[in-house]
């Protein structure tokens, strides 16, 4: 099964370009000088949108790892994150076509129970 370590690689790769913009609009929302004349919610919006990006990045690594790991748990939270990230044009939506195609298939539950490591 191949495919499920090549998707664990791309949702790792995913949680790193994920954690780019996080870390920079959570770091960078503090200092005020770049935004002079914005309303005074911007930073906070910035910095929670930067937290989200951050979350998603880490919840991204943690279902990559668990598929090249071949963790029982970790079909289903790459199959969730697949669906949420259908919406995110166009990487996003092309990472959770792959991800459903891999993983929601009606043998892929049976092929993926029999290759997990039991923890």
């Amino acid at each position: 099964m191949s495919h499920v370590r090549t998707l664990g690689i791309l949702w790792l790769v995913r949680a790193a370009i994920r954690l780019i913009p996080g870390i920079f609009l959570t770091s960078f929302s503090q200092y005020g000088w770049w935004w002079d004349g914005a309303p005074p919610f911007v930073p906070g919006l910035l910095r929670g949108v930067g937290w989200f990006f951050m979350a998603s990045a880490a919840a991204g690594a943690i279902a990559g790892w668990g598929l090249i790991e071949r963790r029982p748990w970790a079909r289903m939270l790459a199959i969730v994150l697949g669906v949420l990230s259908l919406f995110d044009f166009p990487l996003g939506t092309a990472l959770g076509i792959y991800t459903l195609w891999v993983l929601a298939s009606s043998s892929s539950e049976v092929e993926y129970r029999s290759i997990a490591r039991s923890v």
